[in-house]
This record gives C-alpha cells, sequence and structure tokens, in this order.
C-alpha cells in the first residue's frame, strides 16, 4: 500500500518544471518540493523508531527537521531545485524502509508498542499521512499557472 501511493503521488508530479515544483498558493502554503521533502522525513522518523529501535541522531535530526515539519522555514528552504532531487531522497528512503520490512515478520507489526497502539498502526500513519498530503499536492497542482 505505500508503495501504491507513492507510485500515485509520484506519478502526478514526477514531470513537473522548477517553477512548478517552487509554487506556492498563498504566503502560508508549501511547494510541492517541500511536501515531498515532508513525507521522506516522516518517513524517514518512523523508520528509525521503528524499525531500527532508535531516535534520530543529531545529524539526522538537522537533515530531517526542517522537511518534518511544514512552514515558513521549509519554505525557504525546500525551492530551487527539480522534483526529481526530492523524489530521489523519498525513493532512498522508501528503498531503506522495504529492506527493513523484510526482516520483520506479522508477529512483529503485531507486536506492542504502546498501549493500543501496534506497529501495523505505526505504518498505517505513515500510509494515511501520505494520502492527505497526496490530496494537498494534487490541490496545489490543479491551480499552478498555466503557461
Amino acid at each position: 500500500m505505500l508503495e501504491e501511493i507513492k507510485d500515485q503521488i509520484t506519478g502526478e508530479i514526477q514531470d513537473l518544471t522548477q517553477e512548478q515544483t517552487d509554487f506556492l498558493l498563498d504566503d502560508q502554503a508549501n511547494s510541492i518540493g517541500a511536501m515531498i521533502m515532508h513525507l521522506a522525513a516522516t518517513e524517514a522518523y518512523f523508520q528509525v523508531e521503528s524499525l531500527e529501535g532508535r531516535t534520530w541522531t543529531e545529524e539526522e535530526a538537522a537533515y530531517w527537521s526542517v522537511g518534518a515539519g511544514l512552514g515558513e522555514t521549509s519554505r525557504e528552504a525546500f525551492k530551487g531545485k527539480p522534483i526529481q532531487h526530492y523524489l530521489d531522497i523519498w525513493n532512498e528512503v522508501r528503498s531503506k524502509t522495504l529492506e527493513g520490512f523484510r526482516e520483520k515478520d506479522d508477529a512483529w507489526f503485531a507486536s506492542d508498542i504502546d498501549e493500543n497502539m501496534n506497529f501495523h498502526w505505526a505504518w498505517f500513519h505513515v500510509l494515511d499521512h501520505s494520502a492527505n498530503h497526496m490530496g494537498q499536492i494534487a490541490l496545489v497542482k490543479k491551480r499552478i499557472p498555466k503557461p
């Protein structure tokens, strides 16, 4: 399911121009490039927390924190790069996620992390999060001025 939604998002944006990748609906909006970095950062967070059983290192936190939080900082940080730059980063994160999944079994996914929460829930959250941003990406793409 994670791969299916990623493929859908990628298919919708892979041919964006630089201007389209950086387009902002208004001064409070996030670009499509920033939203892809946000999806990659969210997945990277769940990856280390669940698959590796640790938190981000200081270096990882410094790299991912701008993408993890959308807003003014990400509007400034994530511009001037082609859409493929952001997709390549997401592809790297996903590759590592899939590698980690291959080492896990159904019992691991069903095991409790906390009360009423297991690894199925955690990774469903990543899927749900992606679906929500897919809608935002579609809205932004639809509002990009036509040449």
